[in-house]
């Protein structure tokens, strides 16, 4: 008895110092935001963004909605499936919080959430959705504010304007978007399939899963009957109810657009503007967006990744013309992560770096069939450090290839040969010419992508590539409109001829052997397995780290960049190494299928010669493998290849021995 009665008293004593301290942090938490300034919860600017083909895409200038006007209906839907009890507590449900935390404790994890409805609304308006201990500190110090300066309508009414519904936020654009009228006459059937789409944007849109919203949708009817808020028959008749939704449009499928919107917004607040005119709102921006690009973008990535997986992607298409950027995903799901990876991550880019390092040959006097011998190699240097680089799958001819078949193969030693050869600066000096502004390091592994960059820079570099030379801008917006018609901005396009036309034909050909059967042989192309989908010309680079895969291509119409890998550097199983190949063609093809889709043309002072691909060796009559290869005028080869391996090894005794 004695011991029952000393587990109790501990028990109590528990529950006493668990109660102290939610009593404690509740008064020093609301004490600290009593006294703080008054946060606003309202925007001060509203923006119309259109596409390139001048429609409209995007109203940030949403219309707000008085609570007073929104259905019953689906303020108790909300209420009953997002917080029960919100009229009750001051921005915490410390029940569910106790619940939430033992189950991640359990997990190891952060995955069970017990945000209350003035926690997402603060997270909506100040902050991310990444789920980490500072995130959510930061989201409790928000809760509080609001709390204490707004009423519990002001928040309630604030939350349902500003909640995703699916790529749609506020609870009137939803309930036009997907039932073309107002929402204050929603029925009970729309409102609780409305009400059962915030928990998650990306499943249960009927828009995009139509199945797993009827699940959802059937969870908040028992929830709202449970409550007594409605009857057995309403809620049978509500679940058994047929809704249309006129949200299937064009542009419906476009649920990560918003990254490109984030990218804009970006964008304006770099433009010189006057605050005055900001402030005023109503700013039309007409965009680069191509809705068309946008879309086989995204659908591609639908499908071609499963939902289940964690590894996330990004994409860049841009037009090389002009440098305006065509589509963009930063994620797989916008509603989940707003981190856009296309734009702001630095990540190591593989042999998606050696096309810029070829380039620098060919200016320095290599030639398409210059010669490197391919085998197991160390570079020892004076300094006593050593170098192994490997290929892919340890294959080597270990022969001569021409720089030609060293790019098809994407053959690492090969690369390494010609960077230390032209002098580790000369790729350096390079990449920042074509536009890259990381800092890069001048070492021999730099020629294998081991230096980081964003995908923006690194399509910035392939542009150039893809415009025969031409430096553009990428750009996202081409020109603002006040609120009364006036120009206010308007972007400057500007092309400079940074590169020499003839030699980027050259590279640009070479390009289109990572997917040419004629060098099948000891190896095969990096992209083969993309032929049978190939109906285009492209020039394509792929690269691959422990924990990145590239992919970049082009013709003169578009360049395209995706990336597969994940956020926390894991590394990437060999079933996933081919998400972003497939991503990459059919978004080129479903995109280029109407479009005059011509390949450069052959500059005056260019030719032609028949040589084996591999070995570089003149055609013979008879020969089954051979390859037409471009050279300069007066380079092309007469009688063999300038052997590189033999000046390689003498020049640079002193530094290295192979």
């Amino acid at each position: 008895m004695t011991k029952l009665k000393k587990a109790f008293s501990i028990f109590f004593k528990l529950i006493g110092i668990i109660v102290l301290f939610f009593l404690s942090f509740n008064i020093i938490l609301y004490t600290y935001c009593y006294i703080t300034p008054k946060i606003s919860i309202h925007k001060t600017q509203s923006y119309y963004l259109y596409d390139n083909q001048k429609k409209l895409i995007f109203n940030d200038n949403d219309e707000w909605v008085n609570l007073d006007n929104i259905s019953p209906y689906l303020i108790q839907a909300t209420l009953s499936t997002e917080d029960k009890y919100f009229y009750q507590h001051l921005g915490f449900d410390y029940f569910r919080i106790i619940k939430a935390a033992v189950k991640n404790l359990q997990s190891r994890s952060l995955k069970e959430g017990a945000s209350t409805i003035t926690q997402q609304y603060a997270r909506n308006l100040f902050l991310n959705y990444d789920k980490t201990w500072s995130r959510k500190i930061d989201e409790a110090i928000f809760a509080a504010e609001l709390e204490t300066h707004y009423s519990k309508k002001e928040i309630l009414e604030g939350y349902l304007n500003t909640i995703n519904y699916g790529g749609v936020y506020g609870i009137e654009n939803a309930s036009w978007y997907y039932f073309g009228h107002s929402s204050k006459t929603l029925s009970l059937a729309e409102a609780s399939m409305l009400a059962g789409i915030p928990q998650s944007p990306s499943n249960y849109s009927p828009i995009i899963n139509e199945n797993k919203a009827k699940k959802r949708q059937k969870i908040v009817l028992l929830s709202m009957y449970s409550r007594g808020i409605i009857q057995k028959e309403e809620m049978d008749e509500a679940v058994n109810y047929h809704l249309e939704y006129i949200g299937k449009t064009n542009q419906s499928n476009l649920e990560n657009v918003l990254y490109f919107r984030d990218a804009v917004i970006n964008e304006l607040e770099s433009i010189n503007i006057p605050n005055s005119t900001l402030q005023s709102g109503g700013l039309k921006i007409y965009t680069t967006l191509d809705v068309n690009a946008q879309e086989s973008l995204e659908k591609a990535v639908r499908d071609n990744m499963s939902n289940s997986t964690e590894m996330q992607v990004a994409g860049i298409m841009s037009n090389p013309n002009d440098g305006s950027v065509l589509a963009l995903i930063g994620g797989k799901d916008y509603s989940k992560s707003q981190f856009n990876r296309a734009l702001n991550a630095k990540r190591q880019i593989g042999s998606t770096m050696k096309p810029i390092l070829y380039y620098s040959a060919l200016e320095n006097g290599f030639t398409s069939a210059s010669c490197f011998t391919s085998e197991k190699t160390t570079f020892n240097f004076s300094n006593g450090k050593n170098y192994t680089p490997s290929n892919y799958n340890e294959s080597y001819a270990n022969g001569a290839i021409t720089m030609g078949a060293a790019i098809s193969y994407s053959d690492n030693v090969y690369a390494v040969k010609t960077h230390l050869f032209l002098g580790e600066n000369t790729l350096v000096n390079m990449s920042h010419r074509l536009g890259i502004e990381s800092k890069l390091s001048p070492n021999p592994s730099l020629a294998l992508g081991t230096g980081e960059m964003s995908m923006s820079e690194l399509i910035e570099a392939y542009s150039t590539f893809a415009s025969m030379g031409n430096r553009v801008e990428q750009h996202f917006i081409e020109k603002i409109e006040d609120n009364l018609g006036n120009i206010i901005y308007q972007f400057n396009h500007y092309n400079e001829k940074i590169l020499n036309e003839s030699l980027t034909f050259i590279l640009n050909e070479m390009l289109t052997y990572t997917y040419d059967k004629a060098f099948i042989n000891y190896n095969y192309p990096t992209v083969i397995s993309l032929l049978p989908k190939i109906s285009n010309k492209y020039a394509i680079k792929t690269g691959t780290t422990d924990t990145d895969v590239w992919i970049v291509g082009y013709n003169k119409n578009a360049v395209l960049s995706i990336w597969n890998g994940y956020d926390n550097n894991k590394k990437i199983d060999t079933g996933e190494h081919n998400y972003h190949k497939n991503i990459w063609i059919d978004t080129m093809e479903n995109y280029l299928k109407d479009k005059d889709n011509s390949w450069y043309d052959i500059p005056n002072d260019v030719v032609g010669t028949l040589i084996n691909p591999i070995t570089g060796e003149i055609a013979k009559e008879g020969d089954k493998n051979t390859k037409i290869f471009y050279f300069l005028k007066g380079t092309e080869p007469s009688y063999g290849t300038k052997d590189f391996e033999t000046v390689f090894k003498e020049e640079n005794e002193k530094k290295f021995a192979s």
